[in-house]
């Protein structure tokens, strides 16, 4: 590791979420370009920084800085430079110079100890000394914090973070409690505060500690959907990751209830713990709920006469269901409307959305994804939003609390009649956004599959609502003609009833190749996404979706996806990579977003590159294609559907991850032309019939089984899922 001593000359690139920084450093008459993650220097200043001189393909030799320290300037010059660099507000070249003409060497020393002596210089008055003194002075005090936090291995980035939370009691929280940083700072969790915790020399049995890995397993359990935990369940988890006993977790429980973390229930006759954010969760939106559920003076001839106008108009023909689903939208102020593939929810979308217009009442139609919002558009003839959209989600600087929907329950959303699809896609945090923001007044309609699986984030909201038996519920089961005459449909209802399917009839839209050896199955899915498939359904390499219901093994996501990326997107000189931990992304890759991030900014542009529409939010599911990677900017660009496009740090790349393959439950709320399936052995919990027949009608025109039939026909007889726990069936009866 080599030393360099230097004037930072020129800032040539500052990133201000994670401190990486490209600057100009002068040393000994020559120029040094240098780079690394710098989150408080500024031009002018002295720096002492070590590190190595690397070669970087674009831009040539570089010196990669690891860490670095500020030394103070001695010569007039020098001093003279910084103090007119910018670095200290309102203080620039002109000013700087009467500042060092009157004190001389001793510039700093007056700042710091002497502040009310500046006044003697022309142009600062007291309060302007004072000004300098504090901003000198905020800048120690943050390098000091900076030297003092990574000497418990925390990064410049959440450094700053913390710095800004605490200011000056960051020194007693870090001794103390710093598992209080996993509660206020964003992107600190349980694991890196343990970890600093541990170098300050705090104990396993730590009260801090415990609480702090109840409130931890409590997350972890939210994000593999469940919005509580059975007492003993929550009890067995937290002593497994904390090493100690479960005595020791039950002591904290009670304070942990007292301070209001927790809340503690009976359901079922069975104690449970929430996080107190999914306790009130619940139980606003059961309220919400019940208040939107009003009665409308509906008379039933007048409906029916419209329905027959209707159906007329639009040469279709209702069933006696769909007829009830319209009748019971126009009398309810909730309603959802379940069925499977085939039997006509859009059509039923359709009729209700004339019928409501002859009404003359205002709609809304909103889905929780891009895709399923452009395919609900699509499906009406009538412009469907995202629910983020509807409800104008708005970004915000991550430290004051992020964003919010700009529509809430002080700005309500103007309209008669809202209808939502893919309803079995909403979690318990969108559900209640949507509530807050909906008038009672307002006709809700809720449209799903309530045999898809459930949401990726917490909660069963579409199947608690249904099972609570508090509002109207319409089930469609009758499968239409033409919807009989598909493969996929007829297999998804047998799938679905428990029933065998015969894959030994191939059909062009549903068929199953038989393999029996993982080695023999990868290579037939590379020869239908790359060769195949395309041209029999009219359709790109990247809209074809392998869907696998594991992430590990030879036949998971992550071994497929490093496979389909060598074959579909081979390396080129042309395209540049970034490796980002153990993914490796090209310029042209297919990709998934995999977390929600409410801050990330996008836009869309024309054919020019002239921005046409802005906006924030990216969300848990969402695919797109790596435009392009830069290394100067530590950048890629990634574009999303409906052209939006995003520039991520290289530091939240880890949002990302390839998505030739992804899971079946990453695959909820969109359709593509042709699903590809591997099947072969795998976990039971996964291998089960939900998870078969949700694969299945995300097919538009092909499903291609390659595996196993034995395994197909275990998944169809296997109905154990997953067990998601949640109470809003429980509060709906209970409100």
């Amino acid at each position: 590791m080599e030393t360099l001593h230097g004037l930072v000359e020129h800032i040539v690139y500052h990133n201000e979420n994670n401190g990486y920084t490209v600057l100009a450093l002068m040393c000994q008459g020559d120029e040094v370009m240098c780079t690394g993650t710098m989150a408080m220097v500024n031009e002018g200043e002295y720096i002492k920084a070590e590190g190595d001189y690397v070669e970087h393909a674009t831009y040539g030799r570089q010196f990669r800085i690891a860490s670095f320290s500020i030394e103070a300037p001695e010569d007039l010059f020098s001093i003279e430079r910084y103090l007119g660099s910018g670095a200290i507000k309102g203080v620039g070249p002109s000013l700087a110079g009467r500042i060092v003409k009157k004190f001389k060497e001793d510039s700093f020393r007056i700042i710091e100890n002497e502040p009310e002596r500046l006044a003697e210089v022309k142009g600062i008055s007291e309060r302007k000394a004072q000004e300098i003194y504090q901003q000198f002075h905020d800048k120690q005090d943050m390098r000091q914090a900076m030297m003092f936090l990574s000497k418990y291995g925390i990064s410049t980035a959440y450094a700053v973070k913390i710095y800004n939370e605490y200011g000056s009691r960051l020194y007693d929280i870090i001794r103390e409690n710093p598992y209080q940083l996993a509660e206020d700072v964003s992107g600190i969790g349980f694991r890196l505060a343990d970890d600093i915790a541990r170098r300050a020399g705090i104990g396993m049995d730590s009260d801090y500690r415990i609480r702090s890995g109840v409130i931890y397993v409590l997350l972890q359990a939210s994000m593999n959907g469940h919005v509580y935990l059975p007492v003993e369940e929550l009890k067995r988890q937290s002593a497994e990751i904390l090493e100690i006993s479960e005595e020791a977790v039950e002591r904290q429980l009670m304070n942990l209830s007292i301070d209001k973390k927790i809340i503690i229930k009976k359901i079922e006759e069975q104690s449970v713990v929430y996080a107190s954010t999914y306790y009130y969760l619940e139980l606003s939106t059961a309220r919400m709920l019940k208040n939107l559920n009003v009665k409308y003076e509906v008379s039933l001839r007048e409906a029916e006469q419209q329905i027959r106008r209707i159906e007329a108009e639009e040469k279709i023909s209702l069933d006696e269901m769909q007829k009830t689903a319209v009748v019971e939208a126009a009398r309810n102020g909730v309603l959802v409307i379940t069925g499977g593939p085939g039997t006509g929810k859009t059509t039923t979308i359709n009729a209700m959305i004339r019928f409501f217009e002859n009404e003359g009442l205002e709609i809304r139609l909103a889905a929780p994804t891009g895709r399923a919002a452009k395919r609900m558009t699509e499906a009406t003839g009538y412009e469907a939003q995202t629910i983020h959209r509807m409800l104008e989600l708005s970004g915000g600087p991550e430290e004051q609390a992020g964003s919010h929907f700009e529509r809430n329950e002080q700005n309500p959303l103007e309209s008669d009649v809202i209808i939502i699809d893919e309803m079995s896609m909403v979690d318990i945090h969108l559900m209640n956004a949507l509530l807050k923001a909906v008038m009672p007044g307002t006709r809700l309609i809720m449209v799903g599959d309530v045999n898809q699986l459930p949401s990726v984030g917490p909660g069963n909201v579409l199947k608690d609502i249904i099972q609570s038996h508090c509002f109207n519920v319409v089930m469609l089961t009758k499968i239409f003609r033409q919807a009989m005459e598909s493969a996929i449909i007829k297999n998804a209802h047998k799938i679905n009833d428990g029933e065998d399917i015969d894959l030994e009839v191939k059909t062009p839209d549903f068929f199953c190749l038989k393999r029996y050896q993982a080695a023999d199955i990868q290579g037939v899915i590379i020869a239908l996404v790359r060769d195949k498939l395309p041209n029999n359904v009219g359709a790109s390499v990247n809209d074809i979706q392998v869907l696998t219901p594991m992430r590990k093994g030879e036949l998971g996501v992550e071994r497929l996806n490093k496979l389909l990326q060598e074959y579909l997107n081979p390396k080129d000189e042309t395209k540049r990579e970034k490796e980002q931990g153990d993914r490796l992304f090209r310029e042209g890759d297919k990709v998934m977003q995999i977390k929600n991030n409410y801050q990330l900014e996008w836009e869309i542009t024309d054919r020019y590159g002239i921005p046409v529409e802005k906006g924030v939010g990216v969300f848990n599911g969402d695919m797109g294609r790596v435009q392009e990677i830069n290394f100067f900017a530590e950048q890629m660009t990634v574009e999303f559907d409906e052209g939006r496009k995003i520039v991520y740090p290289f530091a939240q790349l880890d949002e990302l991850e390839l998505a030739y393959a992804i899971t079946v439950h990453k695959s909820q709320g969109s359709e593509y032309p042709a699903v590809v399936m591997p099947l072969l052995t795998g976990p039971r919990m996964l291998f089960n019939r939900n998870i078969l027949y949700t694969a299945v009608t995300r097919a538009k025109k092909c499903v291609a089984i390659v595996g196993s039939e034995q395994t197909v026909a275990q998944m169809i007889h296997n109905q154990r899922e997953q067990k998601r726990y949640s109470g809003l069936a429980v509060w709906l009866n209970e409100v």
